[in-house]
């Protein structure tokens, strides 16, 4: 089972919301990239994704960006499951730098769709709190209380490097999840 499961199944039952897409698309990134995928971002060697994350709540725990097939399906379905199956599955995980912009790479198997979900797991436990911590897509609108739907995730991916950035949300109270500044 996805030790992660947790971050998908709340985040599945909590967040929502379609949202237009404010992010995205080729960005100038000048920060160091974070990740066991790094060097093909700061080599400009594709297919992958670059991931620039703004509004974190604080640089507790670790970050980390996974790679799903772009169907509704298929979106935030355990790892086993999607490997098991054949699928595209990928995951990043890094410590949340004390300091800095935060850049995450994901190296994706070739080019062409894919959803990708950012989460900011606080407490460094490897299992999603929605009372603690945080998550994010590309399609940055407040993502709410419902199930998130595969299209606030979907990145184009092209055969180099694709850049997209991604605005941290956490729960809002009654409202659900919501980046902390209120856009």
């Amino acid at each position: 089972m996805n030790r992660f499961l947790g971050a998908g199944m709340m985040l599945a039952g909590l967040v929502a919301g379609a949202a237009p897409a404010w992010a995205g698309g080729r960005t100038a990134i000048q920060e160091p990239m974070l990740g066991s995928d790094a060097q093909a971002c700061e080599r400009d060697e594709g297919p992958a994704i670059a991931a620039t994350i703004i509004g974190l709540k604080d640089r507790k725990g670790n970050l980390m960006l996974e790679l799903y097939p772009p169907d509704e399906a298929d979106f935030l379905r355990g790892d086993r499951e999607l490997i098991a199956a054949g699928k595209t599955f990928r995951r990043i995980s890094v410590p949340a730098p004390a300091t800095g912009p935060t850049a995450l790479c994901i190296r994706v198997p070739h080019p062409g769709r894919y959803a990708l979900l950012f989460t900011h797991d606080r407490d460094g436990r490897a299992k999603f709190s929605v009372w603690s911590d945080g998550a994010g897509f590309v399609k940055g609108d407040r993502l709410g209380r419902s199930r998130p739907k595969v299209d606030q995730a979907i990145v184009e991916v092209g055969p180099g490097l694709t850049h997209v950035t991604i605005r941290a949300q956490y729960l809002r109270g009654l409202g659900g999840f919501g980046p902390l500044d209120g856009k």
